[in-house]
């Protein structure tokens, strides 16, 4: 795909209005863009789509949506918070020994780096 093919505002050959990577008009934003914003899309349509050409593959896509019609975030009630954050102290604690190891836990290793490399905690002789 070439860059010339990204460019089409009237939605002829893509189905929705689409435009270059980083040259959409101003009024649409991506959902990244509207959470920047403090805004949401609301249950609202897409509006069209910044296409970027990879080649040898296909394009990176992102979808657009309306700012004047995007909603206010949702706030964090306490239960939301309450929520996560006993999710995030979950990711921190090591199966094997139970402490908080301070930071996540690889899901690689499946425990702390303590418990997963015992030897190597051993000062050297």
């Amino acid at each position: 795909m070439r860059l010339a093919d990204c460019f089409d505002p009237a939605g002829a050959r893509h189905g929705i209005p689409t435009f270059p990577w980083r040259l959409a008009p101003d009024g649409l934003a991506t959902r990244r863009q509207l959470r920047a914003l403090g805004l949401r899309p609301g249950g609202q349509d897409i509006a069209g789509q910044v296409l970027r050409p990879r080649y040898g593959r296909g394009p990176l896509t992102a979808f657009l949506y309306r700012v004047d019609r995007a909603l206010p975030v949702r706030p964090m009630t306490p239960a939301k918070q309450a929520a996560l954050d006993r999710a995030n102290a979950a990711r921190r604690t090591c199966p094997s020994c139970l402490t908080d190891a301070g930071y996540v836990i690889p899901a690689s290793l499946g425990m702390c780096v303590s418990c997963a490399y015992p030897d190597a905690a051993q000062p050297a002789a």
